[in-house]
């Protein structure tokens, strides 16, 4: 997940999980609310910019994309008990906010050197048993739209066949000779949280939270992958174009529980702990794909359209997700009321996710999740400073492991027809704000900006058809960024 919340909770890099005090900590630690001594309600808003950088074989792409976004709006109720009982004050709260922002553009592209992905698609279907001429050309002259080849062999492989990509000559299934690509795609949507909470100050010294948190996931994927062909002499031999359409949605729930702990009654250092159930979610997805191709070698243009030839049932699925536990343990103080310094760890083991069915029974790329995700530490610190009665600098910095194991790669699923892969590395955020508090009204401004490094595949192929020898397709090398300005406007009361 991403830093979202208010600009405070923003230019603090999310540290304040021991700090309490802001309606964000709801989604971290939610006994941060038990510290309000007020009420509070606030909106935020602002623009998100993104940007990729691609470079393939000496060719590099650049792709940007700026939105407006509504980006948290919750409110927090105090509820004092009294000064002298155990407990003092019984808090609740709300917030939505976004916990991802899936928007953005990609492109990259180049030389391929002899790689192609039609040759990764007859690689699929001799994997699969295509070993009879009579049965490839069975295939390639079927009338029936839902033949069963399209349930024996994996769909991308026969439409393969039904577009001239790949061929069957001397007995073994075999493609074409790359010569140069481009690839693109544009991903929107977002997964929105909601969190109710309810928190608990105990003498000023304990305090306890509870937070619900509802998920809405909405993720939409366009792809294009386009692919200019030579013939085995080494001459032009055309074209081909995939197209793919893949939408996500669905719904989740989870709980987290924290605790802030103030161990010297003198001093105001506090240690915190909070532990996140896995979220459960119930998702919903569909897809699509195009494959066109004019290769010269035979003479014509062929289209092919996923939902043309495949049952409608195959094209859409619905299953369970259910997330890692996280943990997240935080300290913090206040130094002369003047500044507030804050610091997190998260761990979250992402190879401990689970995929079923609405049964209950696990999928079959639950081995995948084991074998090629892994667990993420996650750094957080943050400061503020109060460099006049009404007026706050802050900063902040977080850093996170990778998710993804340096081998992973995209296993092709019998109906699978997105053959790109993105393992993305380590990320760094750097954040920065100020904000004025008057007697009621404030507002509060952040500045967030995240880089991270992936390496992208638009298919996966181990053997060279120029070269003749067993090499790896290289990576394009991307650059990622979000620049990110946040506005808050709130009132405590």
């Amino acid at each position: 997940s991403d830093i979202y919340g208010t600009s405070r909770f923003v230019a603090m890099g999310g540290a304040m999980g021991a700090l309490g005090g802001d309606m964000s900590v709801m989604g971290t630690n939610p006994a941060g609310i038990g510290i309000y001594r007020s009420h509070d309600v606030a909106i935020s808003f602002g623009f998100n910019n993104t940007g990729t950088e691609s470079t393939f074989n000496g060719t590099s792409m650049n792709e940007n994309k700026t939105r407006a976004s509504l980006d948290q709006l919750g409110f927090v109720y105090t509820n004092k008990i009294g000064n002298t009982t155990s407990l003092r004050f019984v808090n609740f709260g709300f917030n939505y906010h976004k916990s991802k922002n899936f928007n953005r553009l990609f492109s990259m592209g180049g030389a391929l050197n002899g790689f192609s992905q039609s040759n990764y698609l007859a690689d699929e279907m001799n994997a699969w048993g295509m070993d009879s001429p009579n049965e490839f050309d069975e295939m390639l002259n079927a009338q029936n739209p839902y033949s069963k080849y399209w349930n024996n062999y994996p769909v991308l492989g026969v439409m393969g066949v039904m577009t001239g990509l790949v061929d069957f000559p001397n007995n073994d299934v075999i493609g074409w000779l790359g010569d140069s690509n481009h690839f693109h795609s544009q991903e929107t949507g977002g997964i929105h949280q909601y969190d109710f909470s309810v928190g608990l100050n105990i003498e000023d010294r304990l305090y306890l939270g509870a937070t619900l948190g509802v998920y809405d996931l909405n993720y939409n994927r366009y792809s294009s992958y386009m692919e200019y062909l030579n013939d085995d002499q080494g001459n032009p031999n055309g074209s081909y174009t995939l197209e793919n359409y893949y939408d996500m949605e669905g719904s989740g729930v989870d709980l987290k529980l924290g605790v802030i702990y103030r161990p010297f009654e003198e001093s105001p250092f506090r240690v915190g702990l909070a532990v996140h159930t896995p979220t459960w979610y119930d998702l919903t997805e569909s897809y699509n794909a195009t494959m066109s191709s004019n290769i010269d070698y035979w003479g014509e243009s062929y289209t092919q359209t996923l939902s043309d030839e495949l049952n409608p049932d195959y094209l859409i699925y619905d299953y369970h997700l259910v997330t890692p536990w996280k943990f997240n343990v935080s300290m913090g103080t206040t130094l002369s009321n003047l500044v507030a310094l804050g610091a997190e760890y998260e761990y979250q083991d992402y190879s401990s996710a689970q995929m079923q069915d609405m049964d209950g029974y696990e999928l079959g790329g639950q081995n995948d999740i084991n074998d090629f995700l892994k667990g993420v530490h996650t750094f957080r610190v943050g400061m503020e400073a109060l460099i006049a009665p009404q007026f706050s600098l802050r900063a902040g910095y977080n850093y996170s492991t990778a998710a993804f194991q340096d081998y992973a790669y995209n296993s092709l699923s019998l109906y699978g027809t997105n053959t790109d892969f993105n393992n993305t590395q380590s990320k760094n955020t750097f954040t920065a704000g100020f904000g004025y508090r008057g007697s009621v009204i404030y507002a509060d401004m952040a500045y967030k900006y995240d880089m991270y490094k992936s390496d992208f595949c638009a298919f996966d192929s181990n053997y060279n058809f120029v070269t003749g020898e067993t090499d790896l397709l290289p990576a394009a090398s991307v650059n990622n960024n979000k620049h990110q300005l946040v506005l808050t406007i709130g009132a405590r009361f």
